[in-house]
């Protein structure tokens, strides 16, 4: 096993009170994002069963990180990171609302549901983008593969392991029911951030464009090569995951997919990934120093390229729910070291353009995911596509080379 990985041991400190507030605040807002984006297909394919018009939503709800990310950065730079993450989980919980309103007016159609996804997913780039890098702000840096797992498992278990199932139980009971919850969800996630106290915006040494500031955080990605590196890994990754989960529900649900599952059925599959990615959460921290985070790396690929390729292999659900799992653990350990690595990496007062910047390379692949993922299962069907997302997956273990023990511990001392 590798034991050249020279991080320091972590601080076992307590992670503090303003941390585990932002703990409680994230674990609530995922809850509702995990109900609202398992209802917001279920409802559309009552409108359509088109591969095109479904992949679409998902298209929509993440373009923002194509066209937005790098603004939000820059805005997570310039003003207070809480205050940010407060103004998005707002409009997220009205937006749900506004839907139901929608509905009792009998406006709704798929059209409007694209609104709602769009609009949903520039709140989530400005939130997210922030909640990342207000982290070491409230830890200290030796902590952060700690805080960010423990951050995850709540994540990852509200969003996957409650919410899916969860969002098609109200789904089941009621259309009004599924989206008023996660609206609800939201507000509360915005008091629980409310109790945070302290100022999280960074103190400017001097007067910049947004422009300036957009581009200084894109070269220092760009310098960086581990960073770069595995931002464009990472982007490939969202990319095929992307098309392949853009159009599960098809593959997954009704009387005439191939697994015909159900709705609570659905929601409860998903949860696989979930279960697993909660554990991996815990194993982190762990696996690091125990494997080497590039020997880890390549195992996470794998486990990448059998978690998007698994519905070409079987539509048995207890199948795909035992590859769901590990695909999640390993997904997780990928999450946890490249997060951190970029926390510790970015000094704070570039932290949020690094993350969009990354994150523009990253997440900006996902809705072009899943327009080519919509396009591919319209020629050659569902499962080639998902095949063909897990071989791309798996092809990323040529850049393994770039991302050495040694590269990395350099990169992470500041080399």
């Amino acid at each position: 096993m590798a034991r050249d990985f020279v991080q320091a041991e972590p601080t076992k400190a307590p992670l503090g009170s303003p941390y585990w507030k932002l703990w409680t605040s994230s674990g609530l807002s995922n809850l509702a994002d995990g109900v609202f984006k398992i209802a917001l297909p279920l409802l559309a394919i009552q409108y359509t069963q088109s591969p095109s018009l479904i992949a679409g939503l998902a298209f929509v709800a993440t373009l923002p990180w194509l066209l937005f990310a790098l603004t939000a950065g820059a805005l997570a730079d310039r003003l207070d990171r809480r205050r940010l993450m407060l103004i998005a989980n707002l409009t997220r919980a009205a937006l749900p609302a506004l839907l139901v309103g929608v509905i009792l007016l009998n406006l709704e159609s798929i059209w409007a549901l694209y609104v709602v996804a769009l609009l949903v997913g520039l709140a989530e780039t400005l939130y997210d983008t922030s909640a990342q890098s207000i982290m070491p702000q409230l830890v200290h840096r030796d902590q952060l593969s700690r805080a960010n797992g423990r951050l995850y498992a709540v994540e990852l278990t509200t969003n996957q392991f409650i919410g899916p199932p969860l969002g098609g139980l109200l789904l089941a009971a009621g259309v009004i029911a599924g989206f008023l919850v996660p609206a609800a969800l939201w507000l509360a996630a915005v008091g629980a951030l409310f109790l945070v106290g302290g100022k999280f915006r960074i103190e400017r040494e001097q007067k910049t464009t947004l422009r300036y500031d957009i581009a200084e955080g894109l070269r220092f990605l760009w310098n960086q090569k581990i960073l770069r590196t595995l931002a464009v890994m990472t982007g490939t990754f969202n990319f095929a995951a992307s098309a392949a989960f853009a159009l599960f529900v098809l593959f997954a649900v009704g009387p005439t997919s191939a697994m015909r599952l159900s709705d609570v059925g659905f929601g409860i599959l998903l949860t696989a990934s979930a279960a697993g990615s909660f554990i991996g959460s815990f194993l982190a921290e762990w696996a690091e120093r125990f494997f080497g985070r590039s020997r880890l790396l390549a195992l996470t690929i794998v486990g990448g390229s059998l978690f998007v390729g698994a519905p070409a292999l079987s539509d048995n659900p207890y199948v795909l729910g035992a590859l769901f799992f590990v695909g999640g653990i390993l997904i997780m350990l990928w999450n946890v070291i490249t997060v951190s690595l970029r926390q510790r990496i970015a000094p704070d007062r570039l932290l949020g353009r690094v993350n969009s910047a990354y994150r523009l390379l990253a997440w900006g692949t996902m809705p072009l995911g899943a327009a080519a993922g919509g396009l591919l299962a319209h020629w050659f069907g569902l499962q080639v596509m998902f095949a063909i997302m897990g071989l791309l997956t798996l092809a990323l273990l040529a850049l393994m080379p770039i991302l050495t023990d040694r590269a990395i511990d350099a990169a992470d001392a500041g080399s």
